[in-house]
């Protein structure tokens, strides 16, 4: 496992995401209204677009360009015109930083 920092904790807005780059991977970091962390693939899988740009809400990151929503918890899309979904990865947060390793994807 390698464990690779995202961002400080710290950084996050609730309900807003944060695009970060980890390791040449855009990855979109989510602080919901419970105060749960979630990373997900930054890009969505309709069309080349950040979904960090988007807008969190109800347990999902919506694109701001055609309105797929992404679960933050298992990265399928809810709605059209996507219907791939995005990866996502187990958070580890330690000491007031947010870890995540590439190679190990959530199991939903």
């Amino acid at each position: 496992m390698t464990r690779q920092l995202v961002c400080a904790s710290a950084d996050l807005v609730q309900d807003q995401a944060t695009r970060v780059v980890v390791d040449g991977t855009p990855v979109a970091v989510v602080l919901d209204s419970a105060g749960d962390i979630h990373v997900i693939g930054d890009t969505c899988t309709h069309g080349d677009i950040s979904l960090a740009e988007g807008f969190v809400e109800d347990g999902t990151l919506e694109c701001w360009a055609h309105g797929s929503k992404f679960s933050l918890e298992s990265g399928k899309p809810l709605t059209l015109p996507a219907y791939e979904p995005v990866p996502v990865y187990v958070v580890e947060v330690s000491d007031g930083n947010v870890f995540i390793d590439l190679e190990v994807k959530k199991d939903v």
